[in-house]
This record gives C-alpha cells, sequence and structure tokens, in this order.
C-alpha cells in the first residue's frame, strides 16, 4: 500500500513539509510507503474550462505537474495534501493543481481515502482546510479525521515541530490513515493505539 503526500507550499522544507514528513513516519512504521510531490516554486496553471482532457484523458496542459501527479496517484492507495495559509485559504498553487487533478484524472482519485493539513502562523487554518477537503467529497473519497483538525501551526522553518499538539495531531492521522487501508485491504486490521494527548495552546 501507498499513500500520495503532496506539499503545496513553494518551501520545500518549511513547516507543511515537517507536518507531512511526521505523518509519512508514522505510515512508514506500519509498513505503508509514502511518495511526497513538492509544488515548490515553479509554476501550476489553472483551469480554463476547455474540456478537452473529456476526449484527451488528461490535461491539455502538460508543462507542469499535473499530468505527472495524477499518474503517480493511480499507483497510490491515499493521498495527504498538505499547504501553508495565505489569508485564510489554500497556497494558489496547490488549488489549481488540484482542481485541474480532479477534473481531468478523476478516476486516479475516486473512493481513495484522503485528508488535508493546513498549517499556518496564527488564524485562519479551519477557513484553508475546509477548501481542500471539499473536492474529497464531491470524488467519493472517504475523508480522514484526527484527534484535532489536522492543523499545525509555526512561522520560521522548522518551527512546527514545536506544536507539540500539531505534531501529534498529524502522528494520529498517520495512524488513521493506515488503520483505515489495511482494513479496507483485510477486513481484519488492528485499532489504532492512541498516544496520550498533548494539549498546547498559543502562550509559550
Amino acid at each position: 500500500m501507498k499513500v500520495l503526500l503532496v506539499n503545496g507550499s513553494p518551501r520545500k522544507a518549511g513547516n507543511t513539509f515537517v507536518a507531512l514528513k511526521e505523518v509519512a513516519k508514522v505510515l512508514e512504521a506500519a509498513e505503508i510507503e509514502t511518495e511526497l510531490v513538492q509544488i515548490g516554486a515553479k509554476p501550476v496553471r489553472g483551469c480554463i474550462a476547455c474540456v478537452q482532457c473529456m476526449t484527451k484523458g488528461q490535461c491539455v496542459f502538460n508543462d507542469d505537474i499535473c499530468n505527472e501527479t495524477v499518474e503517480l496517484m493511480r499507483q497510490c492507495d491515499g493521498l495527504i495534501v498538505g499547504t501553508p495559509v495565505y489569508y485564510g485559504q489554500p497556497n494558489g498553487t496547490v488549488l489549481s493543481l488540484l482542481q485541474r487533478m480532479f477534473f481531468s484524472g478523476g478516476s486516479a482519485f475516486a473512493g481513495k481515502p484522503a485528508a488535508g493539513v493546513a498549517v499556518c502562523r496564527r488564524g485562519g487554518a479551519t477557513a484553508a482546510l475546509q477548501s481542500l477537503l471539499m473536492p474529497f467529497q464531491m470524488m467519493n473519497m472517504p475523508v480522514l479525521t484526527s484527534q484535532y483538525w489536522n492543523i499545525v501551526y509555526g512561522r520560521e522553518p522548522g518551527q512546527a515541530a514545536l506544536d507539540t499538539e500539531g505534531m501529534q495531531t498529524m502522528r494520529t492521522l498517520g495512524l488513521n490513515m493506515a488503520y483505515l487501508l489495511k482494513q479496507l485491504r483485510t477486513g481484519t486490521a488492528q485499532e489504532p493505539s492512541y498516544e496520550p494527548w498533548q494539549p498546547m495552546h498559543f502562550i509559550r
């Protein structure tokens, strides 16, 4: 089994990366392979509603990571998309990617478990997370939850690791993804064993 992780941040080693890697550690410990796609700082086109993908079988634009990522997803059993929060919204680049991937290659995603992860300095994460989840629900994808909303806090690169509750939330998300994938595969998966809750607030 394999899970595709999409880092929707232009910073390859920023806080979104830190959050996704925490999930990946748990998945890999559960013998579930992971693959990380970095959006990075390269442009990603927005959908122009040309509808040519309906006959071509892929997005007409082949000069960014859209079609390549769809093909990766065909080999995966689950999806986790992480994004930084910009003005209470996901990064525009990750939104463009998701919209084109789901419209042109929806069959690669349909029915597979998915989760969104939002990383922010302080506010707007719940709105950004909701935006990430909307297309999953339209594609009949079971949406993975955790012990809290899938949110991690941090400003400077690496600070997400200091958010002890956020990191625990990521680990719990990984446990839940591993459990669901194995349950779907075998029907006999062992229920997750969760860590004691590690609450944290903004005041340090």
